[in-house]
C-alpha cells in the first residue's frame, strides 16, 4: 500500500529502511550530479578542441604585443565543453528551476518570445557605426519604446540610454545638477536626502555625482518620516531620492506630500523605479510629482536579470529636467527617424552622455516585446498579480513567522525579522541555508538594515498558486523545525548541496579568485 510523506507525494518503495543512511558515493558524484575537477586540473594540457591553419603572417607587426608564453588554456572537445557548463549549471539555482524569491530583485520568468525576438538579426545583428538611413527599424522600436515609458509613467521624456538601475540614478541626479546650475544654484544645494531603507545605490550614487548624503528617518510602520523630511528640507538641498513601493515593500502614502514639500524647498524629487512592476499599469509616477525614475527594464520589463546583466534602466524626466536629458535620443523628423547625438540645437542643454553608444538594444526589443504582447491590460495584472502573490505568502506565513510591518497589506515583496526566532538559537543566516537544503533559493537576508534579521521574500508576477504553495509548505515545516528545536538541521545545512557550509566571513576577507598551478608544475598558471 502506498503511503503519503508530509508534502503529499508516495513514498518511495524502500523509504521504510533506515532514512539516515548515507553512504558516501565511491567516486564523489551523487546521483545526477557529477564530481568534476577544475578545467584547469584536467588533462587538456596537449590537445585543443579546434583545428586552426597555420596564420600566414608572424605578427612582426605586433612588436613587443607578440605573445612569448604559452595562453594557459586547457583544450576541451566540443561534448567536453558542452558537459562542463551543463554541470556547472546543475550546481547553480535558476529561475527555470524554482521559484527565486530574493527580495527587491524581481527575478521573475522571462517569456521565451522575448528573447527570440532579441535574437532577429535585423536586431542582433547590426553595428552602433552603421549609418542611420540603414537601421531605421531600430530607431523606430526605440522610439516605440520611449513612448510607452512615457506613457505607462505620465512622464514627457526618457534617457534609454543608461545600461542599469545605478546608472539611472546617475542620469537622474546629473540632470538635476545640470537644472541647478542652469538657474546658478548648483554651489548652494549640495545635499541629497535618503531615507534609511533606501537601496545602498541611492547614497552612493549621490556621493559618487559630489553631494553630501543626509538620511531622513523612518516611522514605526516603515515609511518615509515626513516630519523630519520637512525639517532637513532647504535651500541647501538639491534632491530627494526615495524608493516606492520602498524597501520594505510598502507604498508610500505620503507621496504626494512629500512631493509638495520637496519642490516648495526647490529641490528635485528623485524615485527609485526598482519595484516599478508592483504599480506599473495602475499608478503613474508622474501624477505624484516625480522629477526623475529610472526603470530597470531588467526586473520590469523582461530582460535576463543576475549573471552581470546586461541591464538597462532607462530614466523618465519630468518638464523640468527634460531639456536636459543626456545624448542621444531619437526624434522622428517625418521622413524617418534620426539621432540627436550631440549637444547643441535641441541638445544644446543636455549635460553630456551616459555611454558610448545609444545602451542596450537587445534590451530595448526584449522590453518592447513584453509590452505589445500583454497591452495595457496585461501590464496593469502584471502590477495586480506581483502584489496578491507577496500577500498570498505573508497570510500564509504570518501565524508562523513575524511580519516587520503586520498592519495591512504589503506590495509587491512580504518582509519578515527574527522576532520568531528568538530563544530558537537559529540565525536568519541558518534558516537560509537550511532553504538551500529543500531545493530553495533563500530569500534576500538582513535586507533592508532597519529590520533586524530581516528576511525579504519577492514571488514575482510569473509564479503560479501551486508553486507558492510549494514554497510555503517548504517555509512552514522548517518554520516548525525550528521552533520544534532541531537546531542541527540549520546549524550544519546545506547538508545537500554540492558545496557545504562556507566560511563567509573568510571568503569574503581573503577569496581565492584565481587557479595556480601546482608547484612543480609545466602548467600555466
Amino acid at each position: 500500500m502506498s503511503t503519503m510523506n508530509t508534502v503529499g507525494r508516495p513514498t518511495a518503495p524502500n523509504e521504510g529502511l533506515d532514512a539516515n543512511y548515507k553512504p558516501a558515493t565511491l567516486t564523489g558524484g551523487r546521483g545526477l550530479l557529477q564530481d568534476e575537477p577544475l578545467i584547469f586540473e584536467g588533462e587538456g594540457w596537449g590537445k585543443t578542441g579546434v583545428d586552426l591553419p597555420k596564420p600566414a603572417n608572424d605578427g612582426s607587426d605586433l612588436g613587443d604585443l607578440v605573445r612569448k608564453d604559452p595562453i594557459g588554456l586547457p583544450g576541451l572537445s566540443e561534448p567536453e565543453a558542452m558537459r562542463h557548463y551543463v554541470r556547472l549549471s546543475q550546481k547553480n539555482h535558476a529561475i527555470d528551476l524554482a521559484v527565486y524569491p530574493l527580495g527587491s530583485c524581481t527575478m521573475k520568468h522571462n517569456p521565451r518570445l522575448n528573447e527570440k525576438m532579441a535574437r532577429l538579426p535585423g536586431f542582433s545583428d547590426i553595428h552602433p557605426l552603421q549609418p542611420q538611413s540603414t537601421v531605421q527599424g531600430a530607431l523606430e522600436l526605440m522610439d516605440q519604446l520611449a513612448h510607452w515609458l512615457t506613457t505607462l509613467t505620465g512622464m514627457p521624456a526618457v534617457a534609454l540610454s543608461p545600461k542599469a538601475g545605478a546608472h539611472g540614478e546617475l542620469c537622474g541626479l546629473m540632470a538635476i545638477r545640470a537644472a541647478h546650475q542652469a538657474k546658478g544654484e548648483h554651489e548652494q544645494r549640495r545635499k541629497v536626502l535618503v531615507p534609511t531603507s533606501a537601496h545602498g545605490t541611492n547614497p552612493a550614487t549621490a556621493a559618487f555625482v559630489g553631494y553630501s548624503v543626509v538620511e531622513v528617518a523612518q516611522t514605526d510602520d516603515g515609511r518615509v518620516d515626513v516630519a523630519d523630511l520637512a525639517a532637513k528640507l532647504g535651500p541647501d538641498v538639491a534632491a530627494i531620492m526615495v524608493t516606492n513601493p520602498n524597501t520594505c515593500g510598502l507604498f508610500e502614502r505620503d507621496i504626494l506630500e512629500i512631493s509638495r514639500l520637496t519642490h516648495e524647498a526647490g529641490a528635485y524629487f528623485y524615485c527609485d523605479g526598482a519595484n516599478f512592476n508592483a504599480i506599473v499599469g495602475r499608478v503613474r509616477p508622474g501624477d505624484l510629482g516625480v522629477d526623475a525614475m529610472h526603470i530597470n527594464l531588467h526586473k520590469t520589463f523582461s530582460t535576463p536579470h543576475g549573471g552581470g546583466g546586461p541591464g538597462a534602466g532607462p530614466v523618465v524626466l519630468s518638464e523640468a529636467l527634460a531639456p536636459f536629458a543626456p545624448a542621444p535620443w531619437v526624434v522622428n523628423t517625418g521622413d524617418g527617424y534620426k539621432l540627436v547625438e550631440r549637444e547643441e540645437d535641441e541638445a544644446e542643454q543636455a549635460f553630456g552622455r551616459l555611454c558610448a553608444f545609444q545602451g542596450q538594444m537587445g534590451m530595448y526589443v526584449r522590453a518592447l516585446s513584453y509590452m505589445m504582447s500583454h497591452g495595457s491590460d496585461g501590464l496593469r495584472q502584471v502590477a495586480e498579480d506581483a502584489v496578491l502573490n507577496a500577500n498570498y505568502i505573508k497570510a500564509r506565513l504570518e501565524d508562523l513567522m513575524s511580519p516587520a510591518f503586520p498592519e495591512g497589506p504589503c506590495m509587491h515583496e512580504a518582509l519578515f525579522d527574527d522576532e520568531w526566532l528568538k530563544g530558537t538559537d537559529i540565525t536568519t543566516l541558518d534558516f537560509a541555508k537550511a532553504m538551500i537544503d529543500e531545493g530553495f533559493h533563500p530569500m534576500t537576508m538582513y535586507f533592508p538594515l532597519v529590520v533586524h534579521g530581516a528576511m525579504l521574500i519577492e514571488p514575482t508576477e510569473t509564479e503560479s498558486k501551486a508553486e507558492l504553495d510549494r514554497f510555503i509548505e517548504a517555509m512552514r515545516l522548517l518554520a516548525g523545525a525550528a521552533k520544534a528545536g532541531d537546531v542541527d538541521r540549520f546549524k550544519g545545512a546545506p547538508f545537500h548541496a554540492p558545496l557545504r557550509r562556507l566560511d563567509e566571513t573568510r571568503a569574503a576577507r581573503a577569496p581565492r579568485l584565481r587557479w595556480s598551478a601546482p608547484e612543480g608544475s609545466n602548467r600555466a598558471g
